[in-house]
């Protein structure tokens, strides 16, 4: 029997894709609020003796967790085989240790309740800072996905003559291999934050290369405090207006149109999160965590706590 997908907003946008590519067959949920704001859930396609999926991004994750909390324990109570979650963005990942006395460390929490609740998890890119792998956190199956190859290919097709930029230091290794795939050279910004909109950057010299068009890639842009600041200074520079790609485009507030105003000839970002910038599909590479989650199921092992698989490129 085929797995049945279920997409717990509206606004995945991958969910047609991925379940085409996976072979799943689409389910639908019936959520709403009542006036008190309280959730109303409801399976409307029965889960009974299915592998469920659900796909839900966490951009905005206090709204939806509870729906997500919902959505497990209801395919659980109405007899789902197992229960996955496909999670394209994965929420509350920076917060990796106590900055200051007191401060609530959100990624463990965040990783314990997930869980508990869900059989295995596949994610893209989530912002592993300070941890090497999912599996310090979390305690089921959990797939890391890279975008990174998507990326170089998409810049190697899309730009003439392009010249990746990293943000800060810690991103070198990640911008190096895009630049590889793009077959393009790169460049890294000293960058310190200050607060969550005050970001001060420090641009190499970058006079080697005055005929490229720089290309700021990031995973995760927010406020997108970085790339605007960073926008301003390569073109004060004399750079060529550059090209802006993210991975997990979330673009709290007006961010969007203002790094577009400050200068940026275009902003574009994967599909993890659905945005009028998404340019980039990772449904083949979801695709491939999802498989990899399936064969371990299929061998009828049992999925053992912090087994975790992190895999690079368009899985397929």
């Amino acid at each position: 029997m085929r797995p049945l997908l279920f997409a717990l907003t509206a606004r995945e946008g991958l969910a047609g894709p991925l379940a085409e590519v996976i072979g799943a067959e689409l389910g639908h949920v019936e959520i709403r609020r009542f006036p008190d704001e309280e959730t109303y859930f409801r399976y409307v396609s029965s889960p009974k003796g299915r592998q469920v999926i659900v796909l839900c991004s966490l951009d905005r994750p206090d709204e939806k967790y509870l729906p997500l909390v919902f959505a497990a324990a209801t395919a659980r109570d109405l007899g789902a085989r197992s229960v996955g979650l496909v999670c394209p963005y994965l929420a509350y990942m920076r917060q990796d240790r106590r900055f200051r006395p007191g401060e609530a460390i959100t990624s463990a929490h965040f990783a314990r309740m997930l869980s508990g609740e869900f059989d295995w998890l596949v994610t893209v890119d989530p912002h592993l800072h300070r941890r090497r792998s999912l599996s310090e956190i979390y305690a089921i199956p959990a797939v890391a996905l890279h975008a990174g190859r998507l990326i170089g290919k998409w810049v190697g097709a899309s730009m003439p003559s392009p010249l990746l930029v990293g943000p800060d230091i810690e991103s070198e290794q990640w911008v190096s291999a895009v630049a590889k795939v793009a077959e393009a050279p790169y460049a890294v910004l000293r960058k310190v934050r200050q607060g969550d909109r005050d970001v001060r950057i420090s641009i190499p010299d970058l006079s080697r290369w005055p005929d490229r068009t720089p290309v700021l890639v990031d995973d995760i842009v927010s406020t997108g405090r970085t790339m605007i600041e960073t926008t301003r200074l390569l073109i004060d520079a004399g750079m060529r207006p550059p090209v802006c790609v993210a991975v997990h485009g979330i673009f709290a507030g007006s961010s969007y149109a203002e790094l577009l105003e400050a200068g940026a000839s275009r902003t574009v970002s994967t599909n993890t999160i659905t945005h009028q910038s998404n340019a980039i599909d990772v449904s083949d590479l979801l695709a491939g965590g999802v498989r990899l989650m399936f064969a371990e199921l299929d061998a009828s092992r049992p999925l053992s706590p912090g087994d975790t698989n992190e895999t690079e490129g368009d899985s397929r």
